[in-house]
């Protein structure tokens, strides 16, 4: 709607001062020439709002004009209520700034709002953990935090997965990132892209030398690409499966991660080859390691690995080892 429109090129005159009309027809998804009408409109409605023509031009409010319009909606109002769990704000040491944050928007907002604002924070709730995942680990990211806002490359001690011995490196960061309740560091490490989960950094340090970032690359970016190098690693091993219908959805929660190649909604399944009329629905998986794939011995015969035959033989050799284990009286009673 225009007015909403009007209202955003105010909020956002007033955030960044001086900006090109080209700038402000992008963000709000306009023409340059409807701009130039929406100040103009502005300009007959007494805002003190001009445009300046040429190369270093731009759309501009007059000096020390500022408005304490929200220009919030019902629906942005409600937007703002609707929280992740606040353990990400703790380890941030935000909690109370959010809290407080949240009471002046609320005093803020024009009284038809406020109610459904505060039943929205009542009635939804997000929670950023998965099922029956284990409890991320407390982490002090104070120090993260604050080195990522000085622009300058980090110095980190860092142990990696699997190892004892902390190694050093030097990064350029882009920011922090909450995944799932853990953070991480996401940095440039030699202009390739690394990240550092902040439970294993040991140490940081902020050098004097200024952070070299890729230009035109900001955090979202470089998780984007972080995030596929995790979920869609290159090479590793191709798994094909078999999984009943009936711990389809439980399979889908555990292993959805690992899964390259999704049945089609609506598939139909093959008939078990046993003839006991269950459904089976055949998924492709991927995996860095061999090792890895035991995590699909918990469904046990709900589960058949179809290929390649070195999964099928590590499955039944851990398989067999279980047995054994569980064939006699156990080790610790005489």
């Amino acid at each position: 709607m225009k007015s909403d429109r009007l209202l955003s090129i105010i909020l956002l005159l007033q955030t960044h001062g001086r900006v090109p009309a080209p700038d402000l027809a992008t963000r709000l998804e306009v023409s340059v020439r409807t701009i130039y009408r929406d100040v103009d409109a502005l300009s007959a409605a007494g805002v003190p709002v001009y445009a300046e023509r040429g190369r270093h031009g731009g759309i501009a409010l007059l000096p020390g004009y500022r408005t304490d319009i929200t220009g919030l909606t019902a629906d942005e109002a409600r937007a703002l209520f609707i929280l992740a769990a606040r353990g990400a704000h703790a380890a941030l040491g935000l909690d109370q700034a959010l809290g407080s944050a949240l009471r002046k928007v609320m005093v803020a907002l024009p009284e038809p709002h406020r109610p459904a604002a505060e039943l929205t924070s009542r009635r939804i709730l997000v929670e950023a953990s998965r099922w029956m995942g284990p409890p991320p680990r407390e982490v002090d990211v104070t120090d993260l935090q604050e080195a990522v806002f000085t622009d300058h490359r980090l110095r980190i001690r860092y142990r990696h997965s699997g190892t004892e011995t902390p190694r050093t490196y030097t990064v350029d960061p882009y920011g922090l990132v909450s995944k799932a309740g853990v953070w991480y560091l996401v940095a440039d490490r030699r202009g390739v892209p690394r990240l550092f989960r902040a439970d294993r950094t040991q140490s940081v340090t902020v050098t004097d030398a200024p952070v070299q970032r890729r230009d035109g690359v900001e955090l979202a970016d470089v998780w984007a690409v972080l995030k596929r190098q995790v979920e869609q690693r290159p090479g590793g091993i191709a798994v094909t499966a078999r999984v009943h219908r009936s711990r389809y959805d439980l399979f889908l929660r555990l292993c959805g991660n690992s899964l390259i190649e999704h049945p089609e909604d609506g598939a139909k399944a093959a008939d078990d080859a046993d003839g006991d009329g269950g459904e089976w629905i055949t998924v492709r998986l991927g995996y860095g390691v061999l090792g890895a794939t035991r995590s699909l011995l918990p469904f046990a015969g709900h589960l058949e690995v179809l290929e390649p035959p070195e999964v099928r033989a590590e499955l039944a050799r851990c398989a067999a080892e279980i047995t054994r284990l569980y064939a006699g009286t156990p080790r610790g009673r005489a």
